[in-house]
């Protein structure tokens, strides 16, 4: 029985990674809606978008089985990724932790950061802790939360870069590759170097020296030098085309697949599961969907945060959203020169509703980056927005021969 069962798995984890995915249906579903997409799909790039639709058809024991529709989707055509990196980083922090857990460190211990090479940070508190000691759990809280810049440059520090590109090849993820900090203009010599981190545990101190990543990760992709000019890093203007050559890349389909992995590991042969606990899926899934304005450490307050703050998909990340009680969202977006990008899984738990939608949008009408002057509120966000709500209102008249058990996926909130 164990054999038929193992077997199972492995026909599962295939068809995950073989599926033929339709190109057309989601085209006509855009097409019919020019009130919401006529300004995209006539856009001369229509706007750089990339989708990745996903119906979730569960089995009579609850086993989920995948039809994905694709737009557009195309590995060879860069995007800069922005905070969507978050999520595997953190992932690849919580499994280092599992690695070193014969040696008394848990996510929760306290982790300070040293620093040892020019333009590292030292960091040896954090006011937004419970006891005021920053540590990987706090990190992937405020990443989960608000996509905190700083708790993944800690994480990146403490996987290390030569550690997170080897899980990324470890997990098939060979479109994607995580090669920098954020929000601090890494890059170079500086993003190979990373901090010595010490471990706290009561009066036992466990260090981990600095790192170094001599390996290049280069890929050549279309669209990788874009527009007519950008400030430089003293605000000067420079007129010659913007290059993301040396930065992040993680493609759509990726990104769905990490996230596919992380809420159904069930599905992969045991090889190719993330090594995390059942305490560590649940910690990721509750903190995926909690609302900033629901966690009461970290806090999140309005005005600058509201519940929708990281829901691109569905919510437009509006501050004046209505929420849905009976739906919760456990994604990861990112925004950046321009892109907003958001990977997401949508559970309305009251109509049995599941799916996952990953999408890419970008508008720089200037054509000149690092100026902030991105039509984030107008163009790209409205899009994401009624994607979702598009996908979802499909979803709600979509017949299913099983309806899904989707308790695993049901939190309280704090």
């Amino acid at each position: 029985m164990k054999y038929y069962y193992t077997l199972l798995l492995l026909i599962l984890s295939l068809c995950v990674s073989a599926q033929q995915i339709d190109t057309i249906s989601l085209k006509n579903m855009l097409v019919a809606h020019p009130e919401l997409f006529a300004g995209i799909l006539k856009h001369p790039t229509q706007n750089e978008v990339q989708i990745l639709y996903t119906q979730i058809d569960r089995d009579k024991n609850n086993v989920p089985h995948f039809t994905s529709y694709s737009y557009r989707l195309d590995a060879k055509h860069y995007f800069y990724p922005a905070s969507t990196v978050k999520l595997p980083t953190a992932i690849f922090a919580l499994e280092k932790i599992n690695e070193l857990k014969n040696r008394g460190i848990k996510r929760a211990t306290t982790m300070h950061t040293d620093s040892s090479f020019t333009g590292q940070s030292k960091i040896l508190a954090d006011t937004s802790a419970p006891n005021g000691q920053p540590s990987i759990e706090n990190y992937i809280k405020k990443i989960l939360l608000v996509s905190d810049n700083y708790a993944y440059n800690r994480l990146y520090e403490f996987v290390g870069r030569e550690e997170i590109n080897k899980k990324l090849k470890k997990y098939n993820l060979s479109n994607t590759r995580i090669i920098g900090r954020l929000a601090v203009g890494d890059g170079g010599e500086s993003a190979k170097h990373t901090n010595p981190i010490i471990f706290i545990t009561g009066d036992k101190i466990i260090t981990q020296p600095e790192q170094y990543d001599s390996n290049d990760y280069s890929m050549h992709l279309d669209n990788m030098v874009q527009g007519k000019g950008y400030l430089d890093r003293n605000d000067k203007l420079v007129m010659q085309p913007f290059s993301f050559a040396n930065l992040n890349v993680y493609t759509i389909a990726d990104q769905q697949m990490v996230l596919k992995r992380l809420l159904f590991p069930e599905i992969f042969p045991k090889k190719q599961r993330f090594n995390l606990t059942a305490d560590d899926y649940n910690f990721i899934y509750h903190y995926m969907s909690m609302f900033p304005t629901e966690s009461k450490k970290p806090t999140y307050n309005r005005p600058e945060y509201f519940p929708a703050y990281c829901k691109f998909l569905f919510y437009g990340g509006d501050s004046t959203a209505v929420i849905n009680p009976d739906i919760r969202i456990f994604n990861k977006p990112g925004d950046s020169y321009g892109y907003d990008i958001d990977n997401t899984y949508i559970v309305d738990f009251k109509n049995k509703v599941e799916f996952m939608l990953t999408a890419v949008v970008q508008s720089n009408e200037d054509g000149i980056y690092n100026d902030n002057q991105y039509e984030y509120a107008t163009v790209c966000l409205p899009f994401l927005k009624n994607l979702g709500q598009m996908i979802y209102q499909y979803e709600l008249t979509r017949s299913k021969k099983h309806l899904p058990d989707l308790s695993k996926f049901k939190f309280t909130y704090p």
